[in-house]
């Protein structure tokens, strides 16, 4: 039973993390369109909204870590759900741009709570021997809202309107919330949580960034520039290519492929490290990138869906379990703060260059350098983290091979 993986809790927290992220998607999409048609917004409001909403949850995420550390993760997952909820709820009495641009705001802040204690949570509850396919699975949730939520939000918006959106927006917090409080983690002995309450210090860096997983941190940084292009400006290149409505089937062939590979690349993860899964799922990654750039007509583009998200899809929740392996047990959650704040800011920044350079030499162009920058990410990978992944397996094995000699 140790090393059971489909618990109660696992399961409730893979179904929190997928009705957050299946809301956070829906509205990503969705917002855009509310505020250019009912509040007669532009698009560079539009941008600015996208932009508010990831500096808030990359901006909390540091802080939220060090809360987890000083109150549990039991404690911070429940008062971010609070606002999360509340956020979700006051989409009905947005009337404005600012009105909306401050709940953008309150509920990046949520959603940085949220996803920085359900990332703690998780690599708390999952077996030693099975953190690879823990996080896999887990990781798996995040890309199944996101073929999921901009599908539902485009088909809510444009047959139904703004307030049937909100209602199901509102819903699927509801239901996240409920999965939520089935979580029945061992509470943090009453005696640790005094000594760190006790214990007040001036806050630092150090109580804010988790160094050992800044490589790989830096290593998904790098790669989110890249897949910030996919999320915010594939619909939009996919409308060039008179492909409109293939467009939100994109991530539905995008999860297949994940779901199909989800069983076996967890596996070898926890099996043969981390360098078997990263190196081909950057080349996938990069591969798809290309086929992306070349398509001219619905099956090449929905193929480079396949091949980015046996890409990106894997190198994610690959990523993050790295991050949690080379972190101490104590700092998972600023682990996972780091990890994920530094992810984001790859993804808003890649959000803004994309649309300055996509603009000036046109979307195919962007993508077919963008595999050329991806496939470049096999050397990052190896010099950030990769060969030192490679010494400590060669290291593992001599080990274990002198302890069979022993034996």
């Amino acid at each position: 039973m140790k090393n059971q993986l489909w618990t109660k809790d696992y399961i409730s927290v893979c179904l929190t993390t997928f009705f957050m992220f299946l809301n956070y998607y829906y509205l990503l999409v969705t917002i855009p369109i509310y505020l250019i048609q009912d509040l007669q917004g532009n698009t560079v409001q539009a941008g600015l909204l996208v932009a508010l909403f990831y500096v808030a949850a990359i901006l909390i995420r540091p802080i939220a870590g060090q809360w987890i550390a000083t109150y549990g993760s039991r404690k911070v997952l429940f008062a971010s759900l609070i606002l999360y909820l509340g956020a979700a709820f006051m989409y009905f009495f947005t009337t404005s741009v600012i009105s909306l641009a401050i709940l953008r705001l309150i509920h990046g802040i949520g959603f940085g709570m949220i996803t920085t204690s359900t990332g703690t949570i998780v690599a708390t509850i999952i077996p030693q021997g099975r953190k690879g396919e823990g996080m896999g699975y887990y990781g798996l949730m995040m890309n199944i809202s996101m073929a999921l939520g901009p599908f539902v939000g485009l088909l809510a918006i444009n047959q139904w309107g703004s307030t049937i959106m909100f209602a199901i927006s509102a819903a699927s917090v509801v239901i996240g919330t409920c999965t939520a409080l089935l979580i029945t983690l061992p509470r943090d002995k009453k005696k640790e949580t005094a000594e760190r309450v006790v214990k007040k210090k001036p806050l630092n860096m150090k109580d804010l960034i988790e160094m050992s997983v800044m490589r790989i941190s830096l290593v998904s940084f790098f790669f989110a520039l890249v897949y910030a292009s996919i999320v915010s400006f594939v619909s939009v290149y996919a409308k060039e290519l008179q492909l409109t409505e293939v467009a939100s089937y994109f991530f539905i062939v995008y999860v297949i492929a994940l779901i199909i590979s989800r069983p076996f690349t967890g596996k070898w993860f926890d099996l043969y490290g981390p360098n078997v899964i990263m190196i081909p799922s950057i080349i996938s990654f990069a591969f798809g990138m290309f086929l992306l750039s070349q398509a001219n007509g619905a099956f090449l583009f929905l193929l480079s869906a396949a091949f980015i998200g046996l890409g990106w899809g894997t190198i994610f929740p690959s990523a993050q379990t790295i991050a949690i392996q080379v972190a101490p047990p104590k700092r998972s959650g600023i682990a996972t703060a780091t990890f994920l704040s530094t992810m984001d800011s790859g993804m808003a920044i890649g959000s803004v260059i994309v649309g300055i350079v996509g603009a000036q030499i046109g979307y195919g162009s962007l993508y077919f350098y963008s595999s050329i920058f991806v496939l470049a990410g096999l050397i990052v990978y190896y010099f950030l983290h990769g060969k030192v992944s490679r010494s400590h397996r060669k290291l593992a094995k001599e080990q274990e091979l002198e302890l069979s000699k022993v034996n």
